[in-house]
């Protein structure tokens, strides 16, 4: 399955269609316990390096790299460069 459909974090139609679906049906998508974990780590650390991520996750990065990709699609994360480091970090100051 990986290898047919990989993750695509940066996939400008998946953004589109969910900040559509959320708009028109008034409602979020609801997050799974690892997203939410996610974003909560995100939250208290400012940001972290995926490797960080996965550490605290306790999960290999195979097992989340597509709730990176769903999240980013829904603008809940971005990645960003500090220090010459690739950072995931929340798009901005969310839930």
């Amino acid at each position: 399955m990986i290898l047919l459909s990989p993750p695509k974090a940066c996939d400008p139609w998946a953004a589109y269609c969910a900040k559509s679906f959320s708009e028109k049906t008034g409602s979020r998508p609801d997050l799974n316990p690892v997203q939410v974990k996610i974003l909560q780590i995100l939250k208290e650390t400012g940001g972290i390096s995926i490797q960080e991520l996965s550490e605290q996750l306790e999960l290999p990065l195979e097992t989340f790299e597509r709730d990176i990709a769903a999240l980013r699609h829904m603008e809940k994360l971005r990645a960003e460069m500090r220090g010459g480091r690739k950072i995931i970090c929340l798009w901005q100051n969310n839930d």
